[in-house]
């Protein structure tokens, strides 16, 4: 079996999840991550990575049906052969959606598609992957800034990703026993595709976002991807059970 270290990244065919497949690529760790349906956009990152000398696998995924996650889990390990391998060492849940609507607007069904992707897809893929995952792994559950501050129409977004960090703190306390650390990555405002491109295309949100912001600029992709990859790595191994915002200090 292979002695490469080996990541499961969600939604990583685009913006914050691309960026990590390839920050982990470029410190020698191969990945199997998701698409939910730009195929194309996936097989990029796959070409990068191997023109970094590393491994990709792209497997489609919607990570708000939980019905489709047994097989998902079957083509991991049809994945893990591939690499050479029967487990894996990393996982990052980041795949998502994003959604604007004020608290009196929000309909139950934009409410339960935010529950199903942010919450219970997390849940119960983590769940799922945990037979796979090498004792002494790492999670990483990605949140948001807005769960410490606040924007006006986010608050249903925020609120899943609220859970999340809290039970990240319970899988930690839970997974501890195989080792396992588990923390959360909170990114500010990130110039993505995510709302539209609205702040990595739209000059005046991203001149406010700028101004609210202590190091003076909007995040970029590999600002997070970057932060994911090195709290993954052994230098970090101690670190449990944590927050860590992401997001050149916005909003402070």
């Amino acid at each position: 079996m292979t002695n490469t270290k080996i990541a499961i990244v969600t939604g990583g065919s685009r913006g914050m999840g691309r960026s990590t497949v390839l920050s982990l690529a470029s410190r020698g760790v191969d990945s199997i991550f998701t698409y939910h349906y730009n195929q194309g956009e996936a097989e990029k990152v796959v070409s990068l990575a191997r023109d970094m000398g590393r491994k990709a696998i792209a497997l489609q995924l919607d990570t708000g049906k939980v019905s489709t996650f047994d097989s998902f889990v079957q083509n991991v390990v049809n994945a893990l052969k591939e690499l050479g391998a029967d487990r894996f060492n990393y996982l990052v849940n980041n795949a998502g959606t994003s959604h604007r609507n004020a608290f009196e607007k929000t309909t139950e069904e934009e409410l339960d598609k935010l529950y199903e992707v942010h919450f219970k897809g997390v849940f119960f893929l983590t769940q799922k992957l945990l037979p796979l995952i090498h004792d002494g792994g790492r999670i990483v559950n990605i949140s948001s800034g807005l769960t410490r501050f606040t924007i006006p129409e986010s608050g249903a977004y925020a609120s899943m990703k609220g859970a999340i960090e809290i039970l990240t703190r319970y899988m930690a306390k839970e997974l501890g026993t195989r080792g396992i650390a588990v923390n959360t990555i909170a990114p500010g405002a990130i110039a993505t595709d995510f709302s539209g491109g609205a702040l990595r295309d739209n000059p005046e949100v991203n001149k406010y976002v700028a101004s609210t912001t202590a190091l003076g600029r909007v995040g970029q992709p590999d600002d997070v991807g970057e932060a994911i990859a090195s709290l993954l790595s052994n230098e970090n191994r101690w670190i449990n059970a944590q927050r860590i915002e992401v997001s050149g200090g916005q909003s402070l």
